[in-house]
């Protein structure tokens, strides 16, 4: 294997895509007006980012008075939190044990500073949501509830049928947000036939810039905002807004959209590869999650016996010039473990490792994963 570095670890984050930089590119040099001045110069910036917002909400099929720019999906997800408590009324929370933490520590925060109740609805054995038990919560309290639930979890890659969960929101009138952060992007949306109140998506995700996301609120919430000192976002979002990762995101759902039937293909083909190579040279090797069933296809989470190799494993893959994650890879520092994995599997001794694939990906990259995994383990 040459010294060239394969990335394995998308789901984390993404490249920027060439295009993507060369949309982004004017407005980091000669069009740096203020999107908020009167003449031209700040118009022409204030009109970039409606058109990125036109261009966004088509795609999603929602409104342009829908869509607003944050700076990523954990504040999209803290800020639908706080308004369905705060300006929706909501007093109690629905999530799940498996949520990202942007949601988890959202919602812990509510509850400790005793502004909800929070009850956690019960997982099936392959780490799906119990929608049964969903809709027994609902129906146990008569109490304003916000429920929470990601669209695919970003450790095992399990999706949610967020029609049907939307459904039984509506039959119980909760508000619905789902952390959409790892499909935004990577399949179609088409929110005017969505039951559901909040989504957000994070540009890094799909060959965008870090720093930008998108939160779209349905057009009959009304909230507050959350950050204030200006009218930037329709008085939504305070603050000078970050103009070319506007931008740069709403050129790279372009893209991923355009390209969404090529590219999805693809990428499923080497998570395919990948699932077949590992069982083919490792024969102790299991899998999280429904891997081949309601699954993201860009995500592989492979668990390999706990040895004093093994226990090394990420280090050595790092070692050799290989990018992949021991579950989540948003806790930087000490890895303490991952909470998806003992929530959906409390008994497992063994060493998770998630591979997530992009378009730039090829099955030479995990030929030569599997080689070093062999000598690893």
């Amino acid at each position: 294997m040459d010294s060239k570095r394969i990335y394995f670890d998308n789901a984390a984050t993404t490249a920027l895509d060439k295009q993507v930089l060369d949309a982004m590119m004017p407005y980091l040099t000669d069009k740096f007006g203020n999107p908020s001045s009167i003449y031209s110069y700040g118009r022409e910036s204030r009109m970039a980012i409606e058109n990125a917002r036109k261009s966004v909400a088509k795609i999603l099929n929602a409104h342009p008075s829908e869509i607003f720019f944050t700076s990523g999906g954990t504040e999209s997800s803290n800020t639908a939190i706080a308004a369905a408590v705060k300006d929706l009324g909501c007093t109690r929370i629905i999530t799940s044990p498996i949520e990202h933490h942007a949601v988890l520590h959202s919602v812990e925060h509510r509850h400790k500073i005793n502004e909800v109740n929070v009850s956690y609805v019960r997982l099936l054995p392959d780490g799906h949501i119990n929608l049964l038990d969903l809709e027994d919560l609902l129906a146990s309290s008569s109490e304003k509830t916000l429920v929470t639930l990601m669209h695919a979890n970003n450790e095992i890659g399990n999706m949610l049928d967020i029609h049907a969960v939307g459904a039984i929101c509506k039959k119980y009138s909760a508000i619905f947000h789902s952390d959409t952060v790892q499909t935004v992007g990577h399949f179609p949306f088409d929110l005017r036939n969505t039951h559901v109140h909040f989504i957000t998506g994070a540009g890094h995700k799909f060959h965008g810039p870090k720093g930008v996301g998108i939160l779209y609120i349905n057009e009959n919430v009304k909230i507050n905002p959350l950050v204030h000192g200006g009218s930037q976002e329709r008085n939504m979002r305070a603050g000078t807004e970050n103009l070319y990762g506007i931008v740069g995101i709403a050129k790279a759902l372009e893209i991923a959209t355009e390209n969404y039937e090529k590219d999805s293909v693809y990428i499923n083909g080497l998570k395919s590869y990948m699932h077949e190579q590992l069982i083919k040279n490792i024969p102790a090797v299991s899998f999280n999650g429904d891997v081949l069933g309601k699954s993201l296809y860009t995500v592989l989470s492979a668990n390999f016996p706990s040895t004093e190799k093994s226990e090394m494993l990420l280090f050595n893959l790092d070692i050799n010039n290989i990018c992949a994650s021991g579950g989540s890879a948003c806790t930087s520092g000490i890895d303490i473990g991952s909470h998806v994995i003992r929530s959906v599997y409390p008994n497992s001794n063994k060493v998770t490792v998630r591979f997530s694939f992009c378009k730039y990906n090829t099955k030479e990259e995990i030929d030569a994963v599997v080689e070093q995994l062999k000598s690893s383990i």
